[in-house]
């Protein structure tokens, strides 16, 4: 036996625990959720087992992504403290283990979607599932500081794909759904980029604030903010929300445009790493403003779909104003 050999520790066994993280579960849980929304939101009649077939190939698909993302971004994750302690760069997987799950995951969620349900969604998912482990992965993440907006497409989908597992159409409410997604991912993950910017740039990754800086990222948070709130506002004009939609989306996005502003007003992502730990949420005070908006935007995009979901499960009717 060579002495390198000898001398190197030896490989950690991986748990049944290692591969579940490979398929980010917390992710996994809200692409579900807006999903569910979407199908609900169809309005046609689905057998419970369909349905249930549907979410579980968007989930298993969505895990697909995260495991193919897992394998290829090994290298950055590595040098970030937030994801350091993932499967792959902390050895408890190997890097062509989490290629063969996802590879594998991704063929079965879009051939039993296609089997089971129509080739439409088949096709929307397995579109969704290449777009982020292929364009967003692979070429926007390390290339240009618009990775989060054009790969937002990407966590956009979903509702689109379980409006159409039931229809196998995608009409203009299905799309709205995805807009605001596609909308609240850049203030949600610029808010969440201006207090882990050491992260990225030690990593080589062209965030937004470690290539136009803290202040002109705080701007476009408020833009973005500017421009979200209306189109989470319209689907109570559009035939797809009630007056509780309307009142959550309204309220909530009043708190959003607060949170937002007093973000430009700040100076969160001005100084060095401002955590205290190698989480998200404990944070020195010049980062709290940061902090606030990211964790708000998950409740408020929540209550958005959750407000949808109970409407349409209630059968209560969607608001008439003209």
């Amino acid at each position: 036996m060579a002495m390198s050999e000898a001398l190197s520790p030896p490989k950690a066994v991986a748990r049944w625990q290692d591969y579940l993280q490979l398929l980010k579960p917390r992710v996994m849980s809200l692409v579900v959720f807006t999903a569910l929304t979407g199908l609900v939101c169809a309005g046609q009649p689905i057998h419970p087992v369909l349905g249930a077939v549907a979410i579980l190939c968007i989930a298993v698909g969505a895990g697909a992504s995260a495991s193919l993302n897992m394998w290829y971004d090994a290298d950055i994750d590595a040098k970030m403290r937030r994801t350091r302690g993932r499967p792959v760069p902390s050895g408890k997987v190997q890097g062509a283990e989490a290629l063969t799950l996802g590879v594998v995951l991704s063929l079965f969620s879009v051939m039993l979607m296609g089997m089971a349900l129509n080739w439409f969604a088949a096709g929307l998912l397995a579109f969704t599932i290449v777009f982020y482990a292929v364009v967003y992965t692979m070429w926007l993440k390390r290339w240009t500081a618009q990775n989060i907006v054009i790969g937002g497409l990407a966590g956009a989908l979903p509702p689109v794909i379980g409006w159409a597992a039931v229809t196998g159409t995608a009409p203009a409410n299905a799309w709205l759904l995805c807009a605001i997604i596609f909308m609240w991912t850049p203030p949600h993950f610029w808010a969440l980029s201006l207090y882990t910017s050491e992260d990225y740039a030690k990593a080589g990754v062209p965030m937004m604030p470690v290539v136009k800086g803290a202040a002109s990222t705080r701007k476009q948070i408020l833009i973005y903010s500017l421009l979200l709130i209306p189109v989470c506002i319209a689907p109570a004009f559009t035939g797809l929300g009630g007056l509780a939609y309307l009142a959550v989306s309204g309220l909530g996005g009043l708190v959003f445009l607060l949170l937002a502003w007093r973000l430009f007003l700040s100076q969160a992502g001005d100084a060095a790493d401002p955590r205290n730990d190698d989480g998200l949420y404990d944070v020195r005070a010049g980062a709290r403003d940061a902090r606030n908006l990211f964790a708000f935007s998950i409740l408020y995009l929540s209550l958005l779909f959750a407000t949808l979901l109970v409407e349409h499960l209630m059968g209560l009717q969607p608001l008439e104003l003209f």
